[in-house]
């Protein structure tokens, strides 16, 4: 049996098809529930090795090192399962991320792609890896070797579109990216990476009334869906620009952190927002302890660089000096493996962590030297470009709150021509 895009399916029947297919196609929008649809898929066919590969990638996708074990067997039941090569090297890539080696895992997906253009999962998943690891030319590459193989005509092409938009804006090709990722909006308006491509093509050119035009006419991505807060900070940032913040702490207490998430995904977005309020001289205190108490059970897993320079916002905001030691150890345990993340950590992570604590005590000398010899490779440890900005705003603000007046009259003239980009005030 085939899925939609011809790809031959191991261990599958109608039923188990009819569920994996619409699995597939919530992930391509983020939206509703596709590890609901694909352990249905699951339960109807537990041979269906492709069902073992989707939900294996829905938990990774999440970056959380609690997640691993459920991965962890997930991989070994479908490892003794019959399976093809292409279910072979999603399998392989699977394992590679479970070892946390980030870069060979997006390396074999890269390979995939190369074969079998049309699936649409790998591609998927590969792009995210590209994100995780801050790689900007293979956020758009990875796509553009594949693109002559689609057409409007070949099921899931808009989430080709958002996704080569995205890597696009990444490599500063605004002009292209904001075109396709309107034309993928426009075939399925519920493409909340699309639309948050453009998202970030509207930030990055300093088009806020527009931004906040686009993000609010299109409800299709704003309810049940895996990417909505982060569509919702993109809003806020917009409204933080133009300096309305009694719209950004309404958007903060609803729609962002109002249903209390739990998730790292979505309280990166929290940590991130709380802490450009703060270098604008916004009291957020209270904000910060509800905050830090649901980071509190990933304080101990050094599992991603990213997330833990996060995860101290929230700690250093809230004044929880026990769970930043705790960081600290899950990170001096992260640095004893072999993998990415210990790179990204002993390289980024640490030193923007401990730039960001001496911005907290005031050693604002001290944070602009940590920050000054990250700045420039900070891409290393993932995230996008609106997303790293905190540390370029801090950095401005620590040099204008520290002695270094010209530094900082030299850093608010680099972001002027930057795309318009404002001053923090």
């Amino acid at each position: 049996m085939k899925d939609a895009h011809g790809y031959q399916l191991t261990g599958c029947n109608s039923q188990a098809l009819t569920l994996l297919e619409r699995g597939l196609t919530q992930l391509r929008c983020f939206r509703n529930d596709p590890l609901a649809s694909v352990d249905a898929a699951l339960e109807a066919s537990p041979e269906l090795v492709m069902g073992h590969v989707l939900r294996a990638w829905l938990y990774l996708m999440s970056c959380e090192g609690r997640a691993l074990p459920e991965v962890g067997a997930g991989l070994e039941r479908a490892r003794v399962l019959p399976h093809n090569d292409r279910e072979a090297r999603h399998l392989q890539a699977i394992a590679q991320l479970m070892d946390g080696q980030l870069l060979l895992a997006a390396r074999s997906l890269e390979d995939l792609s190369i074969e079998y253009p049309h699936d649409l999962l790998a591609l998927q998943v590969g792009h995210q890896l590209d994100f995780l690891t801050g790689d900007a030319r293979m956020l758009r590459d990875r796509i553009a070797r594949v693109f002559p193989a689609w057409s409007a005509e070949v099921p899931g092409y808009h989430a080709l579109l958002g996704m080569y938009a995205f890597g696009l804006e990444e490599c500063g090709d605004y002009r292209l990216a904001e075109r396709l990722g309107r034309q993928a909006v426009a075939l399925e308006p519920a493409d909340a990476w699309a639309q948050h491509a453009v998202a970030h093509v509207l930030e990055m050119q300093n088009r806020r009334e527009e931004g906040i035009a686009w993000m609010r006419g299109n409800q299709a991505w704003q309810q049940d869906n895996m990417l909505a807060v982060h569509n919702w900070w993109h809003l806020a940032l917009y409204h933080l620009e133009l300096g309305d913040t009694a719209s950004v702490l309404e958007l903060f207490d609803t729609a962002i952190d109002g249903h209390h998430p739990q998730i790292a995904l979505e309280l990166v977005d929290g940590s991130a927002l709380l802490w450009r309020l703060q270098l604008r001289g916004v009291d957020v205190q209270e904000r910060w302890q509800s905050l830090a108490a649901r980071w509190e059970p990933l304080a101990d897993e050094g599992h991603y660089a990213f997330n833990d320079l996060h995860a101290c916002m929230a700690f250093a905001g809230a004044g929880r000096d026990d769970l930043l030691e705790r960081v600290r150890q899950a990170q001096a345990g992260a640095l004893r493996r072999d993998d990415d993340n210990a790179w990204m950590t002993r390289t980024i992570g640490a030193p923007a962590i401990d730039a960001l604590l001496a911005f907290t005590a005031g050693r604002y000398d001290r944070c602009v030297e940590l920050l000054r010899s990250i700045r420039n490779r900070a891409h290393g440890f993932g995230g996008s470009h609106a997303q790293r900005d905190l540390l370029d705003q801090t950095l401005l603000v620590a040099a204008r709150h520290g002695s270094q007046a010209s530094l900082a009259t030299a850093l608010e003239r680099e972001r002027q021509l930057l795309g318009g980009q404002r001053s923090v005030h």
